[in-house]
């Protein structure tokens, strides 16, 4: 593996300990998977963020460290809201190690923005090079925007952004991004983002760790955002293509590329509707990936001038619920919780309840095993009209 001067000096210690650990993780990477030389990024995103996930050790590896990154670089949904952990019931002794770990990453220069959709945050482009570590996040990046990264570890998206490059292998070599498998969606009507949840969850399935291509549908953002992250979560799915609406896909057609080649695997509205079941729930909990503007809106229309029967918590990154001050307001006006900071499945304040509804294919596919709770799948409306009982 190719290291400049730079590369072999930090290697060698001549940066500090820290450095040369970060390094050493980098390099060890490369050679695991045949990278000949590294690429620089422009941005990072960690996970290991929750105390819940990380525990005693992962934070006393993270108080060793003492370089700063090098590229503009944000964390994963923590445990908690860091100022109203308390209003969620989180124990005080789990606030005192969530918070540790902030204070440990801040130290390292991270930027205490904790999201599973950075991409809200940080500018990113078509192109870039990036060292992100959610998996819902690497399949936006990699997909809707066109940016190029694998799905790094924690320990290795933190040595990227400190040492500002990552292995160049993987996704972020043009040769691996080629579609390997066709989906061809037979539905008479996909309209919610819960559909393509759905659509994710079933796909994700058959794809495994394979690079999909999809035809039949024309999602949106927020849809392209739903239909990622459940592959991302039922299989291992870090890169996919619609046909005439992502990216990349785009540049395939007019480098000549054969969809009727692939093994094609077609899925219908029948099979999509059967995922959605009604069920007796016990709280309601969306915005897994985080919410976006637009879905904070749609929100606050079905909730605005209503009061809400069961628990319904709502995750959206600090950035994104603070822009949007009225949007909150209203939502909270009806009794539920906008939560900054933490998410569904990493936050121990969603571990009592026995049966959680939701509107993503990814909180569908992580909550039995993260949350400990059964989930029902459900379009935003009718995760509303559940929280209020309708």
């Amino acid at each position: 593996m190719y290291l400049d001067s730079e590369d072999e000096k930090i290697l060698a210690g001549e940066y500090g300990e820290t450095r040369r650990k970060m390094m050493e993780i980098l390099v060890a990477l490369g050679k695991v998977f045949g990278a000949e030389k590294f690429v620089p990024i422009t941005s990072a995103q960690v996970a290991g963020a929750s105390y819940k996930t990380i525990g005693k050790w992962g934070l006393e590896w993270l108080r060793s460290l003492d370089a700063r990154v090098a590229v503009p670089a944000v964390l994963n949904p923590i445990g908690m809201p860091r100022e109203r952990w308390q209003e969620m019931g989180i124990p005080s002794d789990f606030a005192d190690k969530q918070n540790a770990v902030l204070q440990a990453y801040r130290r390292l220069g991270v930027k205490l923005e904790c999201t599973c959709t950075p991409y809200y945050i940080n500018r990113t482009s078509y192109g870039d090079h990036v060292a992100w570590s959610e998996s819902s996040a690497v399949s936006y990046a990699n997909s809707v925007i066109g940016a190029r990264t694998n799905r790094e570890g924690g320990p290795s998206a933190l040595a990227a952004a400190i040492i500002g490059k990552t292995p160049y292998y993987g996704l972020h070599l043009w040769e691996n991004r080629m579609p390997q498998v066709a989906f061809r969606i037979e539905a008479e009507e996909t309209v919610h983002a819960s559909h393509y949840g759905a659509i994710g969850y079933l796909a994700g399935k058959e794809a495994g760790n394979r690079v999909p291509i999809f035809t039949g549908i024309r999602p949106n953002r927020d849809q392209l955002k739903a239909l990622g992250a459940a592959m991302a979560a039922s299989g291992a799915v870090a890169l996919y293509h619609v046909d005439g609406i992502t990216p990349d896909s785009r540049v395939l057609r007019e480098r000549g590329m054969d969809i009727s080649v692939l093994e094609t695997i077609t899925i219908t509205g029948e099979e999509i509707e059967a995922i959605f079941k009604e069920q007796t729930v016990d709280a309601v909990a969306i915005g897994c990936p985080h919410c976006s503007e637009d879905e904070l809106e749609e929100i606050a229309g079905l909730l605005k001038g209503k009061t809400v029967k069961i628990p319904l918590y709502i995750f959206a990154a600090r950035g994104v619920a603070q822009a949007n001050p009225n949007l909150v307001g209203t939502i909270e006006m009806s009794g539920a919780k906008v939560w900054e900071d933490t998410c569904i499945v990493v936050s121990p304040g969603m571990d009592h309840f026995g049966t959680i509804m939701v509107n993503s294919g990814k909180a569908f596919a992580y909550v039995p095993n993260m949350c400990g709770a059964a989930a029902v799948l459900g379009s935003t409306e009718e995760c509303i009209a559940a929280a209020l009982g309708e």
